[in-house]
């Protein structure tokens, strides 16, 4: 095992001690985090980084009751079930093949993908990533299963459901996104306004609906592309929260390749309609001045990140990078998305 490897694993382990949550509802962003540092070569400070963050961060919640084949329906969705819901999902990848798990599961999660914030979906997509490319040792399988678990007690439907059945691109797509009437409130309280937000259902629906898996695929590329892009000039909306528009399709994305086929048009509807959502709920019409940053490497990007420490600007530069490789000479505005992050978002961990 290299030493890149023996962090990651070390790392993990240490936030298994931990909940996936703190200060009433919170999300613990170390297992991602500490996922994106140790891929883009900033191994050697991942310690140091868990040594400020875990200080913040609370004990596993107690267990409850044994979540079974006979009564998981009834345990979705309830956030005081997080640990009997990791329980469950250990002693499933401990049965079974993590891929069958996930496989299982998939269709069960995916509706709820809105649970707190997208986190939960966005950690899963962390760990397959890693999984699929890298050993599969066990912190990593329990890492699954922690995400997994995370994923099932937040399970949280969006109030709208959308089908995507037009010839609009993602990015033409998002632009054309109306905005809730009130964007001073909570995550909830704008995602509540959807229904009744005039026009969004039928501009959410415009985008192009997949004909096969593949194009599935190619159309989940593009929203994370345009979203990433987005925040580049419209971020300013909600520095924080605006992330999540392409992490989340970023995270569904990484996980394709470890689900059967059929699954990728659905995935691609679910992750649309997510990264819609949020960029309406905290979408802003007028756009930033361009950010001046003179030519920077990925590398040196990353290394930004790294060093300004934020947990989501970690996590959104990460996907800017993986933006940023999808064109044969690189993406200028995937990095200039990225350092925008390290702008409007404050410094730390």
């Amino acid at each position: 095992m290299t030493a890149h490897h023996g962090t990651l694993d070390e790392a993990l382990e240490r936030l298994h001690s931990t909940g996936p949550e703190f200060h009433g509802y919170l999300s613990n962003h170390g297992p991602m985090a500490v996922e994106a540092l140790a891929r883009h070569g900033q191994g050697r400070g991942v310690h140091r980084w868990l040594d400020t963050y875990t200080t913040q961060l609370e004990d596993v919640p107690g267990a409850r009751e044994a979540v079974t084949d006979a009564n998981w329906r009834e345990a979705l969705g309830d956030r005081r079930r997080v640990t009997d819901w990791t329980g469950h999902f250990a002693r499933a990848v401990a049965e079974r093949p993590w891929r069958e798990v996930l496989a299982e599961w998939w269709p069960r999660l995916l509706p709820g993908i809105a649970g707190a914030a997208t986190h939960p979906a966005i950690r899963v997509g962390h760990i397959v990533r890693t999984l699929l490319a890298e050993e599969e040792t066990e912190p990593r399988i329990a890492e699954l299963a922690h995400a997994l678990g995370y994923w099932a007690a937040r399970h949280t439907t969006l109030p709208v459901s959308v089908a995507p059945g037009g010839t609009t691109a993602p990015d033409d797509a998002l632009d054309a996104l109306p905005r809730v009437a009130d964007q001073r409130t909570s995550a909830l309280g704008g995602l509540a306004q959807l229904p009744d937000t005039p026009g969004w259902q039928a501009a959410a629906e415009a985008v192009r609906a997949p004909r096969d898996p593949d194009a599935a695929r190619a159309q989940l590329t593009a929203l994370v592309q345009a979203a990433t892009h987005r925040y580049a000039d419209h971020g300013h909306g909600d520095g924080v929260m605006l992330v999540h528009a392409a992490t989340a399709p970023n995270a569904i994305l990484r996980t394709l390749p470890a689900l059967p086929r059929p699954l990728w048009a659905p995935s691609f509807a679910v992750a649309w309609a997510a990264s819609a959502a949020l960029t309406s709920v905290y979408g802003t019409a007028d756009a930033l001045p361009p950010l001046r940053t003179g030519p920077l490497t990925p590398e040196e990007v990353f290394q930004r990140a790294a060093a300004h420490g934020d947990a989501h600007a970690i996590k959104l530069t990460d996907t800017a990078l993986d933006v940023a490789t999808w064109t044969p000479d690189g993406d200028d505005r995937a990095l200039t998305a990225a350092l925008r992050s390290l702008e409007l978002i404050e410094p730390g961990v």
